[in-house]
């Protein structure tokens, strides 16, 4: 009996090996360092995960090999093509061409090495643009996408299918989450490509060093967006790892949001920023809301630990530091 139909009668509670070899695929981006701060710190041995200059994950040959010399038992995907709405709108086929290489190149040699454990992390982008409020995980494929991330969507799509596909035919108990908006240290302040939050971290930042009388934001304000740090995700992670295994992904967020003006004025709080602010209403909103239901992570004994205003100041901290010391991620 394999172990995912075995899991169905006896339900999953499985710890990982401390000493086991855990591969996280993108593990110095900003969700990757956060799995693997909290891997080390949860007393994992084994944690690897080589740089893109070093492995190239669209370098199908490339990944194969590694994974044939480096033979990891678990594997957490973390990497990604990703970006704010500027950079989905105006490089659509690079984030699907990007996105679909990695995930199917990192999943099939998975495959090929029989890994046993993976976890594929997608986006609450996967849902339509729609959808009910909260989002549950049955709502994926029920209704179209937000146009203006559609190709990044698709690509995490095809990897959710990919990883079902894989549970079906061989029986691996992979998993899939898919987490809200995320935020934190290593983020990517890009003044174009950022999402939300580190674009306002910017933005503001620079008006409360220059002075500047006012600030301009994308959009409305009026959009609903929930916002989880990147530390609380890591703990999910490992939490689905050990908890977890059926064919449903499984949502990760805080059951909680706010609108892009509110968190626009606790950016400003948290930077000392007193300026006036105004509103382009030629930029787009996006999706006018994504809340999702996390129910289901929190049947596992899962919640978030780090508030929205806490989790600001701490980012900003991280901001600082970087900026004075010329380090912060612009791509």
């Amino acid at each position: 009996m394999s172990i995912a139909s075995e899991t169905k009668h006896s339900g999953f509670h499985r710890p990982l090996d401390r000493d086991a070899r855990v591969f996280v695929a993108g593990g110095h981006g900003m969700v990757g360092s956060a799995v693997w701060r909290h891997l080390t710190h949860e007393a994992f041995t084994d944690v690897v995960g080589p740089r893109s200059m070093e492995l190239d994950l669209r370098d199908r040959r490339a990944v194969l090999d590694w994974f044939a010399a480096a033979r990891p038992d678990v594997v957490v995907l973390a990497a990604a093509r990703v970006g704010g709405i500027k950079a989905n709108a105006t490089q659509p086929a690079d984030f699907l061409s990007d996105n679909l290489r990695i995930q199917v190149n990192v999943l099939d040699a998975a495959l090929r090495q029989g890994v046993q454990r993976l976890l594929f992390l997608g986006s609450s982008c996967i849902y339509p643009k729609f959808a009910e409020q909260p989002i549950s995980e049955k709502a994926l494929l029920t209704g179209p996408l937000e146009p203006t991330n559609e190709a990044y969507a698709i690509a995490k799509i095809a990897g959710i299918l990919q990883v079902q596909a894989v549970r079906r035919q061989h029986g691996l108990p992979w998993i899939c989450a898919m987490p809200t908006n995320l935020y934190g240290p290593g983020d990517n302040f890009h003044p174009q490509h950022s999402h939300v939050l580190p674009s306002l971290i910017r933005r503001y930042h620079h008006a409360r060093s220059t002075g500047a009388p006012r600030v301009v934001n994308w959009g409305a304000g009026t959009a609903r967006r929930e916002f989880l740090h990147v530390d609380d995700l890591a703990r999910a992670c490992v939490c689905l790892l050990e908890r977890y295994d059926a064919d449903e992904p499984v949502n990760v967020g805080t059951g909680e949001d706010v609108t892009i003006k509110e968190v626009a004025e606790l950016v400003a709080k948290v930077i000392g920023y007193d300026g006036s602010v105004d509103w382009d209403t030629n930029e787009p909103d996006g999706t006018p809301r994504k809340l999702l239901d996390v129910s289901r992570l929190g049947a596992l004994g899962w919640s978030p630990r780090i508030h929205l205003e806490e989790g600001l100041a701490r980012t900003y901290d991280w901001y600082r530091e970087h900026l004075v010391a010329g380090t912060l991620r612009h791509g």
